[in-house]
């Protein structure tokens, strides 16, 4: 059956400035961006062991779990330095909304951008696959 291998790209509509948010993202989260204004995440330049993975995942109507964030998304961004991103949001004057955590797949930290949204940050571990899992 034919279906789908991965994220191509997340696209979203700034409500501001996007040259401002843009720069956010370049200099708080270290976003390469291009000259033509968007940023290509390689992950064949992931050192990671897992390879690199996509997570998709689908939160209930009435979840809270992009709060505050009016937004009905969240983009979760794979970091190679939890520690030194979050030192660079404070030294910025941008609190962590949540965070840092430990999870058995990783370090996480949730931050708000300038417009609002809310953004997780994730330094992955080596995924464990549990029996019965997997394509």
């Amino acid at each position: 059956m034919a279906r789908v291998t991965g994220i191509g790209g997340i696209f979203f509509k700034a409500r501001g400035n996007p040259a401002a948010l843009a720069a956010w993202y370049r200099d708080y989260l270290g976003l390469p961006f291009q000259d033509w204004g968007g940023a290509v995440l390689d992950w064949q330049a992931d050192a990671r062991a897992d390879g690199g993975l996509t997570v998709w995942h689908l939160a209930e109507p009435g979840s809270d779990w992009f709060a505050p964030s009016a937004a009905p998304f969240m983009v979760n961004y794979r970091v190679d330095d939890l520690d030194g991103i979050v030192a660079r949001l404070a030294d910025g004057g941008f609190p962590l909304a949540q965070g840092p955590e430990d999870h058995p797949n990783g370090r996480f930290a949730w931050v708000m951008d300038p417009e609002g949204n809310r953004v997780e940050l994730w330094e992955p571990r080596p995924w464990q696959e549990e029996p019965g899992q997997g394509s």
